[in-house]
């Protein structure tokens, strides 16, 4: 499995923006993939920092590049 940083140069490189750890975060719970919950999460049922809608499909295509997800 990639990692966070793998994940956000994948990104960066191919569509030219920055993506935050909690919304590769939220993209995995949203595929099925496992995911820690971070110790600095306030609540472990409420996302203060959603992936926008926008940058769903950069991250899911690293998603599916890594191979975490098939196409």
């Amino acid at each position: 499995m990639a990692t966070y940083k793998e994940i956000q140069q994948y990104v960066k490189n191919k569509y030219g923006y920055s993506v935050k750890t909690c919304w590769i975060a939220h993209m995995k719970e949203l595929s099925g993939i496992k995911v820690k919950v971070s110790h600095r999460r306030y609540d472990e049922n409420v996302r203060t920092n959603p992936c926008p809608e926008n940058k769903m499909k950069g991250i899911k295509e690293a998603f599916v590049h890594f191979g975490m997800l098939k196409k």
